[in-house]
This record gives structure tokens, C-alpha cells and sequence, in this order.
């Protein structure tokens, strides 16, 4: 009877295999983010210490011109931020040069796609060289749109205006947008390109096939077949896009200085440190441009993500 009663003891006093199989696991989930750990402190370390820095030069008075007379100042960078009438025109600047860049290399993109997904001789070779805008590195691509393309006197686009007798164009001059946007389309469109014709290369034959034999024209079947089928990989392309072309500075410094209505946030926030050297503005505008930035992307990621998620169910 005692014997009985000490192993019942003993029995109750035991964790029961539920809690004793949580805490195995409990104690795998830890190690397992302990892996993560070295690489979740080095991320911190290296992008919300520089912001964090970034904010407390946005709260003090130090132009460079000046470097002794630094003084905190709190929240008079930003007032000047919100009411100099730069920061709005920038925002509109930078959404309608990401615009027209995305839009524009989108719609060649998908020209050129459907070109390279036909079968032809030297295909392979075509691909290559349509994906080497995108390899450039972007201020060695608008150097060679400057001086190659762009350049009055010896540029080839005013050279063929010659030749058909029209006049030259001084294109960053009298068409600084146009100008931008051109030299992006022509950097980003093997992108665009190279995600829509993976697209096309899983389309289905059968399908096609199926639709030739019905008697449906080419037309018919790009329409209702092609252009469905693209559409995950177009949200995909433009999302993407947009989430590059928004940090865009390299053109827009070469080709137009920020003139003509292509100040970006970019180039207003190297104005205000490189040119004004004004340290605690151009932080205002740094973080002012993170938190607006940060809008654009969330909005953006989770459109993304949407994307992926009801991937699988179209």
C-alpha cells in the first residue's frame, strides 16, 4: 500500500509529456533565432544607428560654412523643411519620373519579349545583349546618353536630325524630363524584359495550340490568353521597378543638375548637404524622405506580397 501510494507520488509529481514536448520545442524555436541573432544585430547596427544619428543631426543648427556655431535647434529643420516649397515639387518630380520610367520600360519590355521568346538564330546572342543596359552601372549609362546620344555637336540623336534636315534639340536643356525618363527606359527595360519572358516561357502550348486550332487570330490570343497569363509577372516587374527608380540620383545629377523639374528627393537631399552644405537641413530632408519613402514601399511590399500569395491560385 505505501509502495503504491510513493509511485503515484511520484507519477503526479512528473510534468506530463505535453509540457515536457513544448518545452523541447520552445527550446528549438530559441536556438533556432539564436542562428539569426548575429545577423539581426549587424542589420540594426548598420541601418538604425546611421538613422538614429541622422535624427539628431536633423535637430541641431551646423552649416559647414559655419562648423563652430552648432547648436540644437529642435524642430526648426523641419518647419524650414515644410514651408521652403521644396519638398512637395520634389515628391511630385520623383513619382512622375518613377512613373514614366516604369510605365515607358514596362511597355518596351514587353515588346521585347515577345520578340526574344520566338525561335530564331542567334537568340541566344540577342538575349545577352539586351540585358546589358541593365548590367551598366547607372552613372556610366547617363555619361553615355550625355555625350553619345544627347550631345549637340556630336551626339547621334541630333546627328540623324541633321541628316533629315530638322532642327537640333538641346534635349537636357529644353527637355530635362524627357531626357531622364529616356535614359531610365533604356537602363530598365531588360528588367522589365527578362521577368515578363520568364513569364512567357511558362505559358502554357497547349493552350495555345488549342486556340490556333479554334481559329483564334494572333491578336485574339495575346488579348485573352498572353496578357492574363502576364499579369502577376507585370505587377511583379513594376513593383519592383518602382521600389529601384524611386532612389534613383545618378541621371538626374549628370543630365538635367535637378533643373527643369527633376529635383527628386534624391538630388534635393545631395543639394542641401553637398552644395548648401547645410548638415542639419539636409538631415530633415533625409528623414523626411525616409518616412516617405517607407510609405511608398510598404504600400508597395504589400501589394507584392499580395501578388505572390494569389500567385499560385490564378
Amino acid at each position: 500500500m505505501t509502495t503504491a501510494t510513493r509511485t503515484h507520488d511520484v507519477e503526479s509529481a512528473a510534468p506530463p509529456a505535453d509540457d515536457i514536448g513544448r518545452r523541447i520545442r520552445r527550446k528549438r524555436a530559441w536556438g533556432n533565432r539564436a542562428l539569426l541573432l548575429p545577423a539581426l544585430i549587424y542589420a540594426i547596427v548598420l541601418t538604425q544607428v546611421p538613422f538614429l544619428v541622422t535624427i539628431g543631426y536633423s535637430t541641431t543648427k551646423w552649416n559647414l560654412l559655419y562648423p563652430q556655431d552648432r547648436e540644437f535647434s529642435g524642430l526648426d529643420n523641419y518647419k524650414s523643411v515644410f514651408s521652403s516649397g521644396d519638398l512637395w515639387p520634389s515628391v511630385r518630380a520623383t513619382l512622375l519620373i518613377t512613373g514614366l520610367a516604369v510605365g515607358g520600360a514596362m511597355i518596351c519590355g514587353l515588346g521585347f519579349a515577345l520578340l526574344l521568346n520566338r525561335a530564331f538564330r542567334g537568340r541566344a546572342i540577342a538575349r545577352t545583349l539586351m540585358i546589358t543596359p541593365f548590367l551598366l552601372m547607372p552613372a556610366a549609362a547617363a555619361l553615355i546618353w550625355k555625350y553619345s546620344m544627347f550631345d549637340t555637336n556630336i551626339g547621334m540623336i541630333n546627328w540623324v536630325l541633321r541628316s533629315i534636315g530638322l532642327p537640333e534639340v538641346a534635349w537636357s536643356t529644353n527637355h530635362p524630363m524627357a531626357t531622364v525618363v529616356i535614359v531610365l527606359v533604356w537602363q530598365f527595360t531588360p528588367f522589365m524584359m527578362l521577368i515578363l519572358l520568364a513569364g512567357l516561357q511558362g505559358q502554357s502550348l497547349e493552350a495555345l495550340e488549342a486556340a490556333r486550332v479554334d481559329g483564334a487570330s494572333s491578336f485574339q490570343i495575346f488579348r485573352y490568353l498572353t496578357l492574363p497569363h502576364l499579369r502577376m509577372y507585370a505587377e511583379i516587374s513594376g513593383l519592383l521597378g518602382t521600389i529601384i527608380i524611386l532612389q534613383v540620383f545618378d541621371p538626374i545629377a549628370i543630365l538635367t543638375k535637378g533643373t527643369g523639374g527633376t529635383k527628386t528627393l534624391a538630388y534635393l537631399l545631395y543639394e542641401r548637404a553637398f552644395i548648401g552644405l547645410d548638415v542639419g537641413q539636409a538631415a530633415a530632408y533625409g528623414v523626411v524622405s525616409v518616412v516617405l519613402t517607407i510609405i511608398v514601399a510598404s504600400i508597395t511590399l504589400k501589394k507584392l506580397f499580395g501578388v505572390f500569395m494569389s500567385g499560385g491560385e490564378r
